[in-house]
């Protein structure tokens, strides 16, 4: 199955193309790296793909060919949007309460669990946590919905890199805990996505230009890691990233 399958999938904001011809299938599995420069179509696509925006041409189905946005499609998919935006005036408690009530499925006792070992305490504002808390705060709310597919969106941007690191070994620990869970991680800081991601789609303007398992992809283009692997590409076809 593939939890991910679109079809010259493309969006358009005015004149201006921010993905176009996007064509690709994502395993169920895998934990994805989705990288390339600013303003390449990272955020577009996943927005795309939750169903928070509709498609200017093509299309683009999750979880084994449902639509974006509908009722079996939310269900099985949780979303932790750019800044890990959260109510900052909530608690961490209240901000389960909400979550707990928005969604079908919400496994309350791993929340509450996953905080106090994270140290997070349920009575604290969320705008009064630490960046990293902030950050575990969303994961958490995302991971207690027990979802198929979660989907990040530079999650660790504003993060320090020990807050980063812990970061990532929550999210492996979370796939390697699930065991079905796939995710689709879009993040600039490739140093600790080579760490937990298997299969790897790389973006410039708005175009699919790689995709495929990581291993292959270093294989076949003999590099040594993903950011070594992603500059070299870039950089040697100059064209695709001006045009």
């Amino acid at each position: 199955m593939n939890v991910i399958e679109t079809s010259g999938l493309g969006k358009r904001y005015g004149r201006t193309w921010a993905l176009r011809e996007c064509t690709l299938a994502i395993p169920a599995g895998h934990v994805t790296a989705l990288i390339g420069p600013n303003g390449a179509g990272k955020t577009t696509l996943l927005t795309l793909t939750v169903g928070l925006a509709a498609p200017t041409a093509g299309g683009v189905t999750v979880l084994g060919g449902r639509p974006p946005g509908s009722p079996a499609a939310l269900d099985g998919i949780a979303f932790v949007a750019q800044d890990t935006p959260l109510y900052k005036n909530l608690s961490a408690a209240d901000m389960l309460h909400l979550t707990r009530n928005l969604s079908r499925r919400f496994d309350q006792p791993f929340a509450e669990t996953r905080l106090a070992e994270l140290g997070i305490p349920l009575k604290r504002k969320a705008g009064q946590l630490s960046g990293g808390q902030q950050a575990q705060l969303a994961l958490t709310l995302a991971l207690a919905r027990r979802p198929r597919l979660l989907l990040l969106d530079e999650p660790v941007a504003m993060l320090d890199p020990v807050a980063r690191h812990d970061f990532m070994d929550s999210v492996l620990a979370a796939v390697k805990g699930e065991g079905e869970m796939s995710v689709l991680l879009s993040s600039h800081v490739l140093t600790e996505l080579e760490r937990v991601a298997d299969y790897l789609i790389l973006l410039s303007r708005g175009q699919v230009r790689l995709i495929g398992a990581v291993g292959d992809l270093l294989a076949t283009h003999h590099r040594a890691s993903l950011e070594e692997l992603a500059l070299t590409y870039l950089r040697d076809n100059p064209r695709e990233v001006a045009k």
